[in-house]
């Protein structure tokens, strides 16, 4: 039986010999944009200078650029693995970065370092660049749905954005080297060596490394391409063997059935599905987002007394401990954290990139409202965006609100997002890196 890698390689070869599904490129494109302009006001940030910092000691200098100016907030480069650090790190670093509902995942923050780190090296190709990015993240998302994540089970354990990205982002990186379908099967069993994601800085509290969990798997895809090109051959069965990524990290092989589906050429693109986020928080915490600013609407300026949210199992994740879920000490747990978002939104409207300063994590207003906010687990779990109820009690009423899915951004949208973004790195450096380019047009 033809190994799982080489049957992923041939279908990316497949993919690449012919022209993509038109709304795949477009959609590729505008996805990059709206990940250039977050990486651009992360790097405005103090979070964002620490990354660029820490990659440029560990990386050195080199050609590969930093989105948003290099350590010195300029537009210098830096090697290649590095660069795909940091670029990743800076997309994932404020939350707002696009995800994949039912895969639980984030592609184009892994994909876009990889394939823009290379290509700086070989002399990058607009078109190649969104072309690679699309084909890597279809595969990111693949896999993804495949591994059917929810609030519990085998994938839950694991970021599958650092999992499945190491592969993804090999996939990427040898779509702008030109790899030949040897070299990238061994990409991607290089990649499967390096395999890692486990979730403990999300259940977990205090840690702020949740922000970055996405770079080690852009930096690892390109390490994985780079070493493909210069003829080192990565293990064939790196995906499906005995010791292979599903087995170990998963509990099992993928069936015949879903393997056939990962390499199908007919399927519909599952990267389609992907969505921009409209809030600079965790996915999961949106739809509870949008039921809070529906309450608060109702309630017309009336302050919030008791609030009750109905959770299911993979939400409830997000609430637990909840002692510590109503009094985050670092950016990264408020953002991750249902009953913090919720009271944040009933007092300040709807998240945004200023509006999450860290000023907040001592707002009174908001911890006091995150004090009487109670959780109860109601809805059952299942995939995709959670099913959200908010429930508030005043001095003369109740207001109420369930929000079951969200309405994705269109274009115009996500273009006024990444306007947004590039205004708020300028206000908050005062500088705008002429000289630190975007991938691609905007």
């Amino acid at each position: 039986m033809t190994p799982l890698s080489r049957r992923l390689a041939e279908w990316v070869g497949i993919q690449l010999a012919e022209p993509l599904p038109p709304a795949a490129e477009d959609k590729s494109a505008l996805h990059i944009l709206d990940a250039t302009g977050i990486a651009f006001a992360a790097r405005a940030e103090t979070i964002g200078a620490r990354i660029v910092d820490a990659a440029a000691t560990a990386g050195g200098s080199g050609r590969s650029r930093v989105l948003g100016g290099d350590s010195r907030g300029r537009g210098g480069g830096l090697g290649p693995s590095a660069a795909a650090f940091a670029n990743a790190a800076l997309i994932h670093a404020l939350d707002f970065d696009d995800i994949h509902d039912m895969a639980r995942l984030h592609p184009t923050t892994v994909t876009l370092p990889a394939a823009l780190a290379v290509g700086d090296l070989t002399g990058l190709d607009e078109a190649d660049l969104i072309r690679s990015v699309a084909v890597g993240n279809e595969v990111l998302c693949r896999l993804g749905v495949l591994a059917d994540p929810a609030g519990s089970g085998p994938a839950a354990g694991w970021f599958l954005t650092q999992l499945f990205g190491y592969i993804a982002a090999s996939v990427a990186a040898g779509c702008m080297l030109n790899l030949d379908q040897d070299e990238l099967t061994s990409a991607i069993g290089l990649a499967t060596m390096q395999v890692a994601g486990a979730k403990q800085a999300g259940y977990g509290t205090g840690s702020t490394a949740r922000s970055i969990y996405p770079a080690f798997a852009a930096e690892g895809g390109v390490r994985a391409a780079l070493l493909a090109r210069v003829g080192l051959i990565g293990p064939e069965s790196g995906l499906d063997g005995e010791a292979g990524t599903f087995r170990l990290y998963l509990g099992e092989n993928l069936s015949a059935g879903q393997a056939d589906a990962l390499v199908d050429e007919g399927a519909a693109w599952s990267f389609l599905a992907t969505d921009v986020k409209r809030w600079p928080c965790c996915r999961l915490s949106h739809t509870y987002v949008a039921a809070a600013l529906e309450v608060r609407s109702q309630l017309a300026g009336k302050s919030p007394g008791q609030v009750t949210i109905d959770v299911n199992r993979s939400a409830g994740r997000l609430c637990e401990p909840l002692d510590e879920r109503r009094l985050p000490r670092v950016m990264a747990d408020a953002k991750y954290s249902v009953p913090f978002m919720v009271a944040f939104t009933l007092a300040r409207g709807a998240p945004s990139l200023e509006g999450l300063a860290d000023g907040v994590l001592d707002d009174p207003e908001i911890l006091g409202i995150a004090a009487r906010t109670d959780v109860r687990e109601t809805f059952p779990d299942s995939a995709g965006c959670p099913r959200a109820r908010v429930t508030v009690e005043t001095a003369s009423r109740s207001a109420s609100s369930e929000v079951g899915s969200l309405k994705p951004m269109v274009d115009d949208e996500i273009r006024a997002k990444f306007a947004a973004s590039l205004a708020f790195a300028r206000r908050r450096r005062g500088v705008f890196p002429e000289n630190a380019p975007l991938p691609v047009g905007g």
